[in-house]
């Protein structure tokens, strides 16, 4: 009799997949049979579906592009203006002994006045100057242990209680501001991925429902024969979920088209300012959130349509 049980076991699973395998390939059939409508449909989840995860990669580059210009935060000392090259030299020795400073770099008057000069368009008129009103200007690069927000803020106030020093800037506030920018960029493109989540479960629910009514006597001599709620919403649910898989493979199928349409116009302003930046496509994370999330979403509308609808149909 073991033996027996044994047997029975490993059949009775092969028929219960075999008879879902039949139930999705017949769900996909019908879908194929309205290529037109259907196919609609899943333009709409798919554009559902892509808007979001393309802003999200996008926003999602730049804040790894500001996490890497934190790591190459520094600090620019503006010395006092009657402090000549050889003090500002003296100095920028001794700010460089400090434990959190990895180097520095001096610009004396004379440079930054030629720097100026390159850049504003302005040189004929800067001859006319008597003396020179640029200060001496000290670029200093903390270590690796100090390059962070706090620390970094911590040695900008050190370096402010230098007497020779007339002002103190961290060029890493600008990047701050940036990752706070696209931090609420992120969130906003989170909200508007619930939303159009939401939307998808709308979509997904309605065309369900619109098909229960189509096949509505079928569903009632299913019910005079004595099927179950649960045969009956078996093919509907799988037609949910072709619906969501299928949106989501046209979604992700956008998304890298737009991607690498936008990652030419990218790297050519990228170049202009003399940075390597390329756009990364789409991450593993964000493929399989959107390959494995778009069937569920895809199956919760079906099922969101079905508890409803199915109940209100009952044999006379």
């Amino acid at each position: 009799m073991k033996s027996k049980t044994r047997n029975e076991k490993p059949n009775f699973i092969s028929i219960w997949a075999m008879r879902h395998a039949q139930t999705a390939v017949t769900a996909l059939g019908r879908l194929l049979l309205n290529p037109l409508s259907n196919g609609m449909t899943l333009a709409v989840i798919a554009i559902a579906i892509a808007l979001p995860t393309t802003l999200y990669v996008m926003i999602d580059n730049v804040r790894g592009l500001s996490d890497e210009w934190q790591g190459a935060s520094s600090i620019s000392l503006f010395l006092k203006t009657d402090i000549d090259e050889t003090q500002a030299r003296a100095i920028a020795q001794r700010v460089a002994a400090l434990d959190s400073v990895a180097n520095t770099q001096l610009i004396t008057k004379a440079q930054a006045l030629e720097e100026f000069k390159e850049r504003s368009g302005f040189g004929a008129a800067l001859d006319l100057l008597k003396d020179n009103p640029l200060p001496n200007v000290i670029v200093i690069t903390p270590n690796e242990a100090s390059s962070t927000p706090m620390a970094a803020k911590q040695l900008l106030s050190q370096l402010k209680t230098l007497r020779e020093v007339d002002s103190a800037q961290l060029d890493l506030e600008w990047v701050q501001r940036l990752e706070a920018i696209t931090d609420l960029f992120i969130r906003g493109v989170l909200v508007l991925a619930a939303l159009l989540g939401a939307g998808v479960l709308l979509i997904v629910g309605n065309t369900i429902r619109l098909e229960v009514q189509h096949r509505h006597s079928e569903i009632e001599i299913m019910k005079l024969v004595g099927a179950t709620d649960r045969f009956i919403r078996r093919p509907f649910l799988y037609e949910g979920l072709w619906y969501g898989l299928l949106g989501g493979i046209a979604a992700l199928i956008m998304s890298i088209i737009a991607l690498w349409l936008l990652s030419g116009p990218v790297e050519q302003i990228s170049g202009l300012y003399n940075s390597n930046f390329a756009l990364d496509w789409l991450s593993g994370e964000a493929f399989l959130l959107v390959f494995f999330g778009s069937p569920l979403l895809g199956l919760g509308g079906a099922l969101l349509a079905l508890i409803r609808h199915l109940r209100m149909i009952q044999p006379d």
